[in-house]
């Protein structure tokens, strides 16, 4: 699990969100995946989008669980097993918190 195939998964992410929803409203919500402190608030992106707060959460809601299957997907073509899913994405969780 490289960067390469990150930015693989965010660049899959954000070519289904450019045919789905606004492909700027992709990149700000984007941000907001990140721990960075320069990043913007949810209210914030949703007053620069005309959107309500909520509707920028549900949205951000939505990113994670696409971006969780796509890792989902990558992790399962490095895998034996489908058993083997969990304990591959807890050893890279592990890994990445280190």
């Amino acid at each position: 699990m490289g960067v390469h195939r990150a930015r693989t998964r965010v660049r899959r992410l954000r070519e289904e969100s450019a045919r789905a929803v606004n492909a700027l409203l992709f990149e700000r919500l984007s941000t907001l995946l990140s721990d960075e402190p320069d990043r913007p608030s949810q209210a914030e992106v949703a007053r620069e989008f005309g959107m309500t707060e909520n509707g920028v959460k549900q949205a951000l809601h939505r990113l994670r669980q696409r971006y969780r299957q796509l890792l989902r997907e990558e992790v399962a073509q490095t895998v034996a097993t489908p058993a083997d899913i969990e304990d591959e994405l807890r050893e890279l969780i592990a890994a990445l918190r280190s």
